[in-house]
């Protein structure tokens, strides 16, 4: 049998994490994935008031992505946009999005425990964005990954949306103040919204060159 040519997008597909196996996130998220969540690739409101900022050069980073239109926004403005998730479907159909608006190159897919992993120590992207995800040991390093003059974008539950959904885990939720009372020095914020609507609080903020 003849090998197959990769396509360039096949090189960037989540590679197999068997230790991510039998995680818990990974099969709630993938069965949601597979249920058809997120079909429309739409990008989040914040994302887009983010990208339409005079950022520096640099690339995007995108937690908690899903099958992300924010990450394909950012991609189809010429971003160079790494997309971290813990479920592969989720990735997968993100990078086959990216290959069909031609923009599959720019993309890059991490399969991970993002209560685990942490980006590099160095302040090496124009924007970082966190839009449905909270863990406070992330958001320090999450930080720290934003190049001066770039961006941080993140939205997450507050503890008020427990009065709606009791279910909610307290840790997965920002205590008052949070998220930006936790953001170290250096930075500005620009917006702060709650969004009362969802239970949700939006922060924009910018690293100070």
């Amino acid at each position: 049998m003849e090998d197959v040519p990769q396509h360039p997008a096949d090189r960037r597909r989540p590679a197999d994490r068997p230790d991510l196996a039998d995680h818990p996130d990974r099969l709630r998220w993938n069965a949601k994935y597979e249920s058809g969540a997120g079909s429309r690739f739409a990008a989040r409101p914040l994302a887009e008031r983010a990208l339409a900022r005079p950022l520096p050069d640099g690339p995007v980073l995108d937690l908690a992505s899903g099958p992300s239109g924010s990450a394909l926004l950012a991609a189809q403005a010429g971003r160079r946009v790494t997309a971290v998730d813990i479920s592969e479907v989720a990735l997968g159909r993100l990078l086959a999005e990216a290959r069909r608006r031609g923009v599959e190159d720019l993309v890059t897919a991490v399969e991970a425990d993002l209560g685990a992993w942490r980006p590099g120590p160095a302040a090496g992207h124009a924007l970082v964005l966190c839009l449905g995800y909270w863990d406070r040991g992330l958001f320090g390093p999450a930080a720290a990954a934003v190049m001066p003059g770039g961006v941080l974008a993140w939205e997450a539950f507050t503890l008020d949306a427990r009065r709606d959904h009791p279910s909610l885990p307290t840790e997965w939720c920002l205590g008052p103040g949070e998220p930006a009372s936790l953001l170290p020095g250096g930075f500005t914020v620009l917006e702060e919204t709650d969004v009362l609507s969802t239970g949700k609080r939006r922060l924009l903020a910018e690293r100070r060159s």
